[in-house]
């Protein structure tokens, strides 16, 4: 089940007096849950990781100076950004040890697959919406991304 399917259906239980929702289909199984948000079942609602706290710094002795460390910002990526539209994990073809769907080099027009993102045991391709070559691959094969991660460089 796609993602835009995912968020209809969503936004469908949420708008309405349906308190619950089930569907099965050949490609897996959804069941949305209304109890003050949507839950799926046999999962815990979805919560934003904490962001980490602040280096401690150690005290300084009196005689030496600590000058303030200034890390260099990374440096953005020159042009389109595909970037993840959901969090799980990224795997770059749609079988293990299968073709890329999408490497460094690789020509895509706008609604190609270019990977696949695994959400809640849904596998779901992630399609650009630009065209042009793959510079970049930002995320490693089986690596968990957040929503809104850079995946890749298009020019």
């Amino acid at each position: 089940m796609d993602l835009r399917k995912l968020k209809t259906l969503i936004d469908l239980v949420s708008d309405s007096n349906i308190a619950e929702l089930e569907i099965t289909e050949a490609d897996g199984k959804v069941r949305i849950v209304k109890s003050g948000g949507a839950v799926m079942a046999g999962q815990a609602p979805m919560m934003m990781a904490p962001q980490a706290a602040a280096p401690v710094m150690a005290p300084v002795a009196a005689t030496t100076v600590a000058a303030p460390v200034v890390e260099a910002a990374p440096a953005t990526p020159a042009g389109y950004i595909v970037k993840s539209p959901m969090v799980g994990t990224f795997y770059v073809s749609s079988t293990p040890g299968g073709k890329p769907l999408a490497e460094v080099g690789t020509v895509v027009k706008e609604g190609d697959a270019v990977c696949i993102i695994e959400a809640m045991k849904i596998m779901n391709e992630i399609e650009t919406d630009k065209a042009g070559t793959i510079t970049q691959v930002l995320a490693q094969n089986g690596q968990a991304v957040e929503f809104g991660q850079p995946l890749f460089v298009i020019e």
